[in-house]
């Protein structure tokens, strides 16, 4: 359970700082309460895209993996927080990402920020 919270807080940093050093990925709201309470819920939401998405998208494209040496993966990343931004649209959060360009920006800072967070926060059980 506490790998689980650990997981969740990452991701939100890691979306926190997305947002806020990419113009076209918002998260909007009428006060810091409810924009931290989006900001949790979509990473939740992210994670149990990760989760459920990913490994079957990864699974179907081991090809491209081999080929581009694990290249698609920002691709991969991408398209993961372009279905996170379509479902928290879908369930009425108000998280966007404008663009493919900007998901694999975004992919790409979310993986490292999410890597570093792992690595500073404890995950024993």
């Amino acid at each position: 359970m506490k790998n689980f919270v650990v997981k969740t807080i990452a991701n939100a940093a890691a979306l926190a700082v997305a947002i806020w050093v990419l113009q076209d990925i918002t998260l909007t709201g009428d006060s810091t309460g409810k924009k931290t309470l989006t900001l949790i819920l979509v990473a939740l939401l992210f994670g149990l895209v990760n989760f459920l998405v990913k490994p079957v998208v990864k699974l179907l494209t081991l090809p491209l993996f081999i080929l581009t040496l694990g290249l698609i993966t920002l691709v991969i990343n991408a398209l993961m927080l372009l279905l996170t931004s379509w479902l928290a649209d879908a369930v009425d959060l108000n998280f966007h990402v404008e663009g493919f360009w900007t998901a694999v920006l975004g992919g790409l800072i979310i993986s490292v920020v999410s890597w570093a967070m792992n690595v500073a926060l404890p995950d024993k059980d």
